[in-house]
């Protein structure tokens, strides 16, 4: 792919616990072991732990960068199979709810990174803070991840209420994650698809069925994504058909460059906030 052609994917769900880092980081290395350059960024601010999912260690993270002591190069990791890694910032409370300076800041930070990626992958925090909103409305295609709980399901629809109503986004896609079967994921996307007609008068598109996989479980206590830890695994091959979709996901072709779709959709929605 030519520079201009980076997919900005973001990834959220209405609540934690519902394995979107999972399915971030894994989707991240299966798009990497095909040879594409992908970057994931952790943007889950308050409680970063993609790095835990691809086993990485990373001596700075994203509050160096906030601070002014280390630039954006300078904390990036390399996970598995090249996987460019943006380490969170894990426990620093108010990183989850960031102020204009600091949203300013991080324009300022991607605006200098002139690597060039296939994928630039955000995993944004759970829940409808500001900051994720902000990230997300400067992604090209949103993922919501959720399982098929009431609590999960009630927290994805507010979720796409606000994407829809107060932001005006599309290209959402949903992705259950856990289910029994793929026909499962499917009517849960069909229920849900149902209600967002009924109430909201618009429509989210349906990506795939992650399945209820132990090797994901196993993976994720060995600090390792599934796809290398249980390549034989169903929960890696949904992964790889998860794959195969994204590398079919329309090209926007009205953007400016790479990252800098990114960093220019991240000025104009602090302008508009500001």
């Amino acid at each position: 792919m030519a520079n201009n052609s980076t997919q900005i994917i973001g990834i959220a769900s209405g609540k934690g616990g519902v394995g979107k880092t999972t399915i971030a980081a894994n989707l991240a290395v299966t798009l990497a072991a095909r040879g594409k350059r992908v970057m994931l960024f952790d943007a889950d601010l308050g409680l970063a732990n993609a790095q835990l999912a691809l086993g990485c260690k990373a001596p700075f993270n994203f509050s160096h960068v906030l601070t002014g002591e280390k630039s954006l190069k300078e904390i990036i990791v390399e996970g598995p199979k090249g996987v460019k890694l943006v380490p969170g910032a894990s426990g620093i409370q108010h990183m989850a709810s960031l102020s204009s300076t600091e949203v300013a800041g991080i324009i300022h930070s991607f605006s200098e990174f002139e690597d060039e990626l296939d994928y630039f992958i955000v995993d944004s925090a759970a829940g409808l803070s500001d900051s994720v909103m902000t990230f997300l409305s400067a992604c090209q295609h949103r993922f919501i991840v959720l399982k098929n709980e009431p609590s999960s399901i009630a927290d994805a629809y507010a979720t796409i209420k606000v994407m829809i109503q107060d932001y005006n986004l599309n290209d959402i896609y949903l992705v259950p994650n856990g289910v029994p079967s793929q026909a499962e994921g499917q009517h849960l996307y069909r229920s849900i698809n149902s209600v967002i007609r009924n109430f909201l008068g618009s429509s989210v598109d349906y990506l795939y069925s992650i399945s209820e996989d132990e090797m994901v479980l196993q993976a994720v206590k060995a600090s390792k994504p599934v796809i290398s830890f249980a390549p034989a695994s169903t929960a890696a091959r949904d992964f790889s058909a998860v794959a195969d979709l994204i590398e079919e996901l329309p090209l926007n072709d009205t953007i400016s460059g790479g990252l800098q779709f990114f960093v220019e959709r991240m000025a104009s929605n602090q302008t508009a906030s500001g």
